[in-house]
């Protein structure tokens, strides 16, 4: 029977890449990764890593070995969530990774829910935006993601992730203030006749920016993207100040009344979808149970959109 550590450890190099991320994630030295890694070729006893570079990569025998791995960790975070069931009182610790507008707008009330009715749950919440969280949520890093989904912009599911909606966010186009208004037009129109305009957007490589140079390319245009940065907040006290305009979505507001003008997207734009993704055997763990259902409350509990 093949040893069960050594099997993650080969699981771990798929999701991280290298052997000094598995061994830095896992407080090992990449001596020690590389050694146990030689040892399970040994017992598999075929070639499990071939060089690519400065790097490895794993072979078809390994492939084979990881996809067996995976369900059998599955079975066992199955297990784990059933001892968990079993007990009367909830405990441990549930690791939370979220994007920022949620993080500010639902998981502050979901905590105080949590906390009400499982006070011995420590829940550990990071900050991480759903490129980085999401492969960190398959490398068990975290135990549920707050994610987001742009529109036309859908994202990969793999089959070891289980994903569960929680709302849709209306996404506008911020204007500032007071500034040349464009006109009455259509959204497409009103969109175009912002052409020349500084904008600010989030970084090359995420889904919001795709999504939004996507939609001013439609529009006919290419935006003057000067300002980039994930911090939404910031896109916010730009536009307020007048620098630039931006697409704004109404979690921002936290509730709040609306500080700068907004105007409607086209059909088909209007809206992102949000979610809470788990790796497929731990969701049925009464924390994560728990923590789903502090999230829908907390999104029932919201102040109406701006």
């Amino acid at each position: 029977m093949f040893d069960l550590h050594r099997l993650r450890l080969l699981r771990e190099l798929k999701h991280r890449g290298t052997l000094a991320a598995v061994a830095a994630a896992l407080s090992y030295a990449p001596s020690s990764v590389s050694q146990q890694l030689s040892q399970l070729e040994a017992e598999v006893g075929v070639p499990l890593l071939e060089p690519v570079g400065r790097r490895v990569r794993l072979t078809e025998q390994a492939e084979i070995l990881v996809a067996h791995t995976e369900a059998v960790l599955e079975r066992l975070e199955r297990a784990e969530a059933d001892i968990a069931a079993s007990l009367s009182d909830l405990t441990g610790t549930l690791r939370i990774a979220s994007f920022q507008t949620a993080a500010l707008a639902l998981v502050p009330t979901a905590l105080g829910l949590l906390r009400e009715r499982h006070p011995r749950l420590r829940v550990h919440v990071t900050h991480r935006e759903p490129e980085r969280a999401l492969p960190a949520l398959q490398a068990r890093d975290y135990d549920l993601v707050l994610a987001e989904e742009y529109p036309g912009n859908p994202n990969p599911r793999p089959a070891e992730l289980e994903q569960e909606d929680l709302l849709d966010d209306a996404l506008q186009l911020a204007l500032p203030e007071p500034a040349e208004q464009p006109g009455t037009g259509s959204p497409l129109a009103v969109l175009r006749s912002l052409a020349d305009h500084p904008w600010v957007m989030e970084p090359e490589g995420t889904a919001a920016r795709h999504w939004a140079m996507t939609l001013c390319r439609t529009a006919g245009f290419e935006p003057d993207v000067r300002f980039e940065t994930t911090d939404l907040l910031l896109h916010l006290r730009l536009v307020e100040q007048k620098h630039a305009a931006a697409f704004l979505p109404a979690l921002v507001w936290d509730g709040r009344p609306a500080s700068v003008a907004l105007r409607q997207l086209p059909r088909g734009q209007r809206t992102r979808r949000i979610f809470t993704v788990v790796r497929r055997g731990g969701s049925r763990h009464p924390a994560i149970l728990a923590c789903r259902d502090a999230l829908r409350r907390a999104v029932a509990l919201r102040s109406p959109l701006p």
